[in-house]
């Protein structure tokens, strides 16, 4: 990734600002709590530090440290249920499963060719009827569209356009 986000997170507090709408009106309207949800390329933990304080559990991963130190200092001031993870999203394994996977503005900084493939693997983390939650480059979502399509699994798509994405597995359906 070009941007040295570390350096950002290391001099500017709350440095990409409030949480993203669409998110937050997504777990505003969410009536389960207690899921397991995954921030990918969670930064200083904008997302991730409301969604634990909406009743889940979140795993933030992101390659920069300052970032992961800053949401994890929050984390414990809220007493929220966060733990950190300082990787690099092209060959992250996460050690659990998770109900929602949430992408803020992370996959368009990587090569276009690596973009479908770090989805398509990342999917594999996601449980059952587990939520896609994508934000995203206009120009990228047809990539992640045809990950989807692809995924041998059946989606119901929530909202499709201006640059996000979410969708959610349909258990027990074959798909096509």
């Amino acid at each position: 990734m070009a941007y040295n986000y570390d350096a950002l997170y290391q001099s500017t507090p709350n440095a990409l600002g409030a949480p993203t709408p669409a998110f937050v009106q997504f777990f505003d309207r969410l009536e389960t709590q207690g899921l397991d949800v995954l921030d990918i390329g969670c930064g200083q933990g904008r997302d991730a530090i409301f969604v634990a304080q909406r009743g889940h559990q979140v795993v933030g991963m992101d390659m920069s440290p300052a970032g992961i130190a800053d949401m994890e200092k929050v984390a414990k001031e809220l007493a929220l249920p966060i733990r950190g993870i300082v990787a690099d999203v092209t060959d992250f394994a996460p050690d659990a499963a998770f109900d929602i996977l949430l992408i803020d503005r992370t996959l368009h900084m990587l090569p276009k060719d690596l973009r479908g493939p770090v989805l398509a693997r990342l999917l594999t983390y996601m449980r059952g009827a587990g939520w896609l939650l994508l934000a995203d480059e206009k120009s990228n979502m047809p990539i992640f569209r045809d990950v989807l399509s692809r995924s041998g699994d059946a989606w119901s798509i929530l909202r499709d356009g201006k640059g996000f994405l979410f969708a959610r597995r349909v258990a027990g359906v074959e798909p096509g």
